[in-house]
């Protein structure tokens, strides 16, 4: 399981850097001005991509600890993360409940593609986590229920319906997951503890020399849609394939909407 999943992220790594809200970086690099060393949390770190973007733009000397329950994950993000001049402790654990010594000492918690997953009791923890340490939060990449795909077919809003009901499904972070909702709970959540809160759009902006991780794409959410009602595979199946061919035609182009949160306390 541990492999796909890597070359999944390694596949999305140049998408997810494309997208990022940048006036958000900058924001919290402005807060973390004063901070040295800055001593940064990495929650779900998977194989390294948020703490490869932060890296070459946060201040510097940064002290890095990056958890994640994937030893293979973890194990890639060592290697490719070895020229980068950082000091980084790798934490291999499950992250289903918040420790909160994670925290002690953080200036900065951050995660990429992680709130989506998670519930909503999760990410008040998390919150209430992150301002008992006084941290500054920059978390990007959250999905927030749309897309859209160009040329269009019939069934592309019954098959993102499908998607975002498979999204609200327990991935085993604190129970039920916001999915589509979580950009909203997770500003909301944030501004409960006091944090001034900014959100900023963070699309995939996929077109025909993005064909890899356009098909992955169509595959994952196909497979979704099967899990939801199983009883519509064919049909789902018939959408599948028109969306590859015009994938392999390239003519395809994709919007994924995703959102970034920054908030600090005042």
């Amino acid at each position: 399981m541990d492999e796909p999943l890597l070359q999944w992220l390694r596949l999305r790594e140049s998408a997810d850097a494309r997208a990022r809200a940048d006036a958000l970086t900058r924001r919290i690099i402005r807060v973390l001005a004063a901070r040295r060393p800055v001593h940064i949390l990495d929650l779900a770190t998977g194989a390294g991509s948020n703490v490869r973007y932060l890296a070459l733009r946060l201040p510097r000397p940064q002290r890095w600890l990056v958890v994640d329950r994937s030893g293979v994950l973890l194990a890639d993000l060592r290697a490719r993360t070895a020229n980068l001049d950082i000091d980084i402790e790798v934490r291999k654990m499950d992250l289903g409940s918040l420790d909160g010594s994670l925290f002690e000492g953080r200036h900065l918690v951050t995660a990429s593609a992680l709130l989506d997953l998670v519930s909503e009791a999760w990410l008040r923890s998390l919150a209430r986590h992150s301002r008992a340490a006084g941290a500054a939060v920059l978390f990007t990449i959250t999905y927030n229920g749309r897309s859209s795909c160009d040329p269009a077919e019939p069934e592309d809003d019954w098959i993102r319906e499908l998607l975002n009901r498979h999204q609200k499904r327990d991935k085993g972070l604190g129970g039920p997951a916001e999915g589509p909702d979580a950009p909203a709970t997770s500003a909301r959540c944030f501004a409960d503890e006091g944090y001034l809160v900014e959100r900023a759009p963070s699309n995939w902006q996929l077109g025909p020399d993005d064909s890899a991780i356009q098909r992955t794409l169509i595959d994952g959410w196909a497979e979704a849609a099967r899990e939801v009602e199983p009883e519509h595979a064919s049909a789902i199946q018939d959408w599948r394939e028109r969306r590859i061919a015009h994938i392999n035609e390239r003519r395809s182009h994709i919007i994924v909407g995703h959102d970034d949160l920054a908030a600090w306390l005042p």
